[in-house]
C-alpha cells in the first residue's frame, strides 16, 4: 500500500489511552505498532510535540470523524528529530490557526503562547512568520493584552516541555469549541498540514508501509 493511498480497511480509533489494542486504540499507539515498537501513545517514531497534537487531535474529534485522522498514521512513522526550531514551529502553527477563531476569552493566552513562540525562533535566527502577523492582526485587542503582559518580563524557561505543550493542548481546545461552521475539519487539516510541514523541517521522506502490516494494525482494533 503506497503511503497516501486511502486503504480500503480503517482501524478504530477512539479516544484516550488503552492498555492494549483489545481496550482500543488512539492515533499514536496504532503507529506504535505499524512502527514495530511497545504499544504506547508515546512512541519514539514520532517527534513528541507533534505526538501531543496527533493525540489532542484524536481526543477531540467525535467517534463519527476520527475515522478521517486514520491515513494520517502511517506519516508520522519515523518522523522525528532533534531541531532546536521544531517544538516552537509545531506550536506557532497550531496557535495561528486556532487564534483567529477561538473564542475572546482563550486568545489571551494564545497571543502570549504565539509571541514566546516568535522569541524562541528569534533567538535562533529564525524570522517571524506572515501567518503569524495575521493571526494576531485579527484580534488587536489580544495582541495588545499580550504585548503588555510580556513587557512585564514575563518569560518561559520552560518552553520545550511545558510551554510547547501547553500552547498546542490550549489551541486544539480552543478550536473544537470554537463557533466555526466546521471546527473537526479544521482539527483534522491542522493535524494533517503540520505534518505536512513537519516533513520538510525534519527532512523526512516518508516510506511506503506495507499493506499486510496496516490490515494487521486495523484488525486489532475491531476485536
Amino acid at each position: 500500500m503506497a503511503i497516501n493511498q486511502v486503504p480500503e480497511l480503517m482501524p478504530v480509533l477512539s479516544r484516550g489511552k488503552h492498555r492494549s489494542p483489545r481496550k482500543g486504540a488512539c492515533f499514536m499507539e496504532l503507529a506504535s505498532y505499524l512502527a514495530g515498537e511497545p504499544w504506547s501513545d508515546h512512541p519514539r517514531c514520532t517527534h513528541p510535540l507533534l505526538a501531543v497534537l496527533a493525540r489532542a487531535v484524536n481526543d477531540h474529534v467525535s467517534d463519527a470523524g476520527r475515522p478521517r485522522l486514520a491515513p494520517l498514521i502511517p506519516r508520522v512513522i519515523g518522523l522525528t528529530g532533534d531541531a532546536p526550531e521544531v517544538d516552537a514551529l509545531i506550536a506557532r502553527h497550531a496557535a495561528t490557526v486556532a487564534l483567529p477563531v477561538v473564542a475572546a476569552e482563550r486568545q489571551n493566552v494564545l497571543a502570549v503562547g504565539l509571541m514566546i513562540c516568535e522569541r524562541q525562533l528569534a533567538a535562533l535566527g529564525l524570522p517571524s512568520s506572515p501567518e503569524t502577523r495575521a493571526a494576531l492582526d485579527a484580534v488587536p485587542l489580544a495582541r495588545e493584552w499580550a504585548v503588555r503582559f510580556l513587557d512585564q518580563g514575563q518569560t518561559n524557561k520552560h518552553f520545550h516541555d511545558r510551554g510547547a505543550p501547553a500552547i498546542v493542548h490550549k489551541s486544539v481546545a480552543g478550536i473544537a469549541v470554537a463557533c466555526v461552521p466546521d471546527p473537526e475539519s479544521l482539527l483534522v487539516d491542522l493535524l494533517e498540514t503540520t505534518i505536512r510541514r513537519c516533513e520538510i523541517w525534519l527532512g523526512h521522506d516518508v516510506e511506503p508501509l506495507v499493506e499486510d502490516r496496516w490490515t494487521e494494525a486495523c484488525n486489532l482494533t475491531f476485536r
